[in-house]
C-alpha cells in the first residue's frame, strides 16, 4: 500500500501547488481498516479547517478522500483566523476538523473542541499527547531561524536568538505576526522562555527584537517561509519543515538551531464540537496519525513524527540533540491573550 501510495503522492505533490482550497473512546476504524470500509462511507462528508500548506494538505486529503469515500471540504486560513472562526460558530457548527496549527494554540481554544482518544494512541509518543484528548499531536516542529546563503556570509551568521538584536539585521527578520499565526505565537513564548519568561528580561528582548524588526511584521506564517528564499529578508523565524522544503527545492538557504535553545511544540487536529460528522471526524483523526501517513508526511516533508515506531528523519540532528528550552505547554495555553496582547501593543508603540 505504502509504495502504491507514494507513486501516487509524487504526482500530487507536482499539481498540488496549483491548487487552492475554499476559502471518549469509540469503536472508530483506523486508517489501515478505512480503506476496507471505504463503501459503507461513500455517503460521509467532512469539512476541515486547516492553516497547512497547501502541499501538504492536498495529498493527504486526497488519499483520505479515496480511501474512505468520505467527502472533504477544505477551509485555509490562518491559525488565529480559523480558530476565532471556530469560536463564532460555536452555536451552530460549520466545520468538523481543526487540522494543524500549534497545539498551545488549540489548547488555549479548548472549550470548543470534543476530547476523542484516537485508536492509534498508544502508538504515540507520550510527550506530545494531551492528557484531556482535546486534540492528537499531527507532527513535532522545531522552531528555528533561517538565512539567505546569498545575502548572510558565514561570519556573520547568527548562532543565537541573541544574534538577531544586532544592528546589520535591523529591518532584515522575517517574522509573522502572533496574533494570525499559531506558529509565530510558539516562536515568541519560545523567545520569552530562553530570555525569561516569568520576568522583565523576556519582554525586554521581545522589545529589542521588535525595535529590530524596523516595523515589518507579517501577516502569516507561510509568507515568512518565502521571504528568506526570494531575498526579501536576510533571516526568518519559522519551522523546520518549511526552511527544508525550500531547501529540497533548491532555494540556497540555512538553518539555524538558536544556542539559548528551542522549541519542538507539537500542531494537532481537533474535532469540533458539535460537529454533525462526528464519526467521519473521528476516522480523520486516526487517520493522519497512522503509521504509513506519518512515514510519508516525515519522509516527504520533512517533518517529524510523533509515533514511536517511526525511524527518525534522515539528515537531520535528532530531537534529543537539539537544545530545547523548558516550553510550558499549559502556561502557553493559559497566557496566550496576555502575551498576544503584550506583544500587539509593543508592535504598536505602547510600550
Amino acid at each position: 500500500m505504502r509504495k502504491i501510495w507514494l507513486s501516487g503522492l509524487m504526482g500530487v505533490i507536482l499539481t498540488s501547488v496549483l491548487l487552492t482550497a475554499c476559502g471518549s473512546d469509540t469503536g472508530t476504524s483506523t486508517a489501515t481498516d478505512a480503506s476496507n470500509a471505504a463503501a459503507d462511507s461513500d455517503s460521509g462528508t467532512l469539512t476541515i479547517y486547516s492553516p497547512n500548506a497547501a502541499e501538504i494538505n492536498n495529498p493527504i486529503i486526497k488519499e483520505f478522500q479515496e480511501r474512505t469515500g468520505i467527502t472533504v471540504d477544505l477551509i485555509t486560513g490562518g491559525t488565529g483566523e480559523l480558530l476565532k472562526r471556530v469560536q463564532a460558530e460555536s452555536g451552530n457548527p460549520l466545520g468538523d476538523v481543526f487540522w494543524a496549527g500549534g497545539a498551545d494554540s488549540l489548547a488555549s481554544y479548548s472549550e470548543y473542541f470534543e476530547p476523542y482518544k484516537t485508536s492509534e494512541y498508544d502508538n504515540l509518543l507520550p510527550n506530545y499527547v494531551d492528557e484531556s484528548n482535546t486534540w492528537t499531536p499531527f507532527n513535532a516542529l522545531p522552531m528555528v531561524i533561517t538565512y539567505n546563503k546569498e545575502i548572510v556570509s558565514e561570519q556573520d551568521l547568527p548562532k543565537s536568538w541573541e544574534d538577531l538584536l544586532k544592528p546589520k539585521w535591523k529591518g532584515q527578520i522575517a517574522f509573522a505576526d502572533p496574533s494570525k499565526s499559531g506558529s509565530s505565537y510558539t516562536q515568541a513564548v519560545t523567545m520569552l522562555t530562553a530570555f525569561g519568561r516569568d520576568n522583565e528580561k523576556g519582554w525586554d528582548f521581545v522589545k529589542k527584537l521588535v525595535a529590530n524588526m524596523d516595523g515589518k511584521i507579517l501577516s502569516g506564517s507561510s509568507l515568512v517561509q518565502r521571504a528568506v528564499p526570494d531575498g526579501e529578508f536576510a533571516l526568518g523565524i519559522t519551522l523546520e519543515d518549511a526552511a527544508l522544503r525550500y531547501i529540497e527545492g533548491g532555494s540556497q538557504i540555512g538553518i539555524i538551531y538558536p544556542e539559548e535553545g528551542t522549541s519542538a511544540v507539537p500542531d494537532g487536529a481537533a474535532i469540533i464540537k458539535g460537529t454533525k460528522h462526528l464519526n467521519e471526524a473521528q476516522q480523520f483523526i486516526d487517520f493522519v496519525v497512522s503509521k504509513d501517513v506519518q512515514e510519508l508526511v516525515q519522509d516527504e516533508f520533512k517533518r517529524r513524527s510523533i509515533r514511536k515506531d517511526v525511524d527518525p528523519v534522515e539528515g537531520l540532528p535528532q530531537t534529543a540533540d537539539i537544545k530545547l528550552v523548558d516550553y510550558d505547554f499549559k502556561w502557553a495555553s493559559d497566557h496566550k491573550d496576555e502575551v498576544i496582547g503584550r506583544f500587539v501593543g509593543i508592535m504598536m508603540g505602547a510600550e
